[in-house]
């Protein structure tokens, strides 16, 4: 029997359910000023992923580089759903 497919589909379950509280706590504290630091880590997965022998390493790698580029549009997103009320305001935090 081959589990890389199932492997592979529970580890990316796990890590996008993974990033929906870091994008929510990421807009709480620092709002989306720090877009950047998604950007450059999905890059550097994404680029760590062409160099890893393992198909299993690289698909993961893959997966979390690019659930670090979709956490941008998430934290604006998320920045909006505050706006709105939806989720809270951090009372620390003035420029919203």
């Amino acid at each position: 029997m081959n589990f890389i497919g199932l492997i592979i589909a529970v580890a990316t379950f796990f890590v996008i359910g993974i990033f929906h509280p870091i994008v929510i706590k990421s807009e709480y504290y620092f709002g989306v000023r720090c877009w950047w630091l998604f950007a450059i880590l999905g890059v550097g997965f994404i680029l760590g992923s062409l160099f890893v022998s393992s198909q299993i390493v690289s698909t993961l790698l893959g997966v979390v580089g690019c659930s670090c580029l979709w956490s941008i549009l998430e934290l604006f997103e998320q920045r909006e759903r505050v706006r709105k009320g939806w989720f809270p305001k951090n009372p620390k935090r003035t420029d919203y």
